[in-house]
């Protein structure tokens, strides 16, 4: 007896769809991202169609939807007028203000403003970065691309620097993981903090078999 059922998407609403999504690709890891329109307002919003895509050179990807008139939403709309946004590693005790940033504003609102967040420069980019976020990822708008029905708009960008706070890093200048607390998105409103590691060896290769 098969103990499988089969969800066709085809046959679910867009809301229905997005849930099974969340619910299924978890965890996800958050960006938490920062942009600045060009008239200076700076907008800060967390996505977690959120990821890396490749290591050389060093590019993330973001996932935007469209608002429900069907508009670019702040974050993609800055980042495609500007070409930068920083992208911040949320951890467990960012987790109330990122959930709070979420809230749809008006363009000419300040979400860190409206938080009292405070704001430091960026090194590489115009656009400032979040003072209590310990990991930070500079970026330039490397591609973009509208994907999907609603559309969505999917930014790749190339990371220009990692800012990290001098406390996450081991002796030998990598970055000590055991340090941090990152949160990750489950579905609905549910969050995953990671609390345990689990550390196993990859497999050797091979040996070489001599003729």
């Amino acid at each position: 007896m098969d103990r499988y059922v089969t969800i066709d998407p085809d046959a679910l609403r867009p809301s229905q769809k997005y849930a099974w999504m969340i619910a299924v690709v978890v965890p996800r890891p958050i960006g938490w991202v920062t942009t600045r329109s060009p008239g200076g307002v700076v907008n800060l919003a967390p996505f977690s169609f959120f990821n890396g895509v490749t290591s050389h050179p060093p590019i993330v990807s973001l996932g935007i939807g469209r608002r429900r008139d069907g508009t670019r939403k702040d974050t993609a709309r800055n980042i495609l007028d500007t070409g930068e946004f920083v992208a911040h590693l949320v951890e467990h005790e960012h987790l109330e203000a990122m959930v709070a940033s979420s809230a749809e504003l008006p363009p000419e609102a300040s979400e860190p403003e409206q938080l009292g967040l405070e704001l430091v420069s960026s090194e590489r980019v115009g656009v400032p970065a979040l003072a209590a976020a310990r990991v930070r990822l500079e970026c330039r708008l490397e591609r973009h691309i509208e994907i999907g029905d609603g559309p969505s708009d999917f930014i790749l960008g190339r990371v220009l620097a990692f800012r990290v706070r001098s406390d996450l890093l081991a002796p030998d200048g990598s970055l000590d993981q055991a340090r941090l607390a990152p949160m990750g998105r489950l579905g609905g409103a549910l969050y995953a903090p990671v609390e345990r590691r689990v550390e196993v060896a990859r497999p050797g290769l091979p040996r070489r078999l001599e003729p």
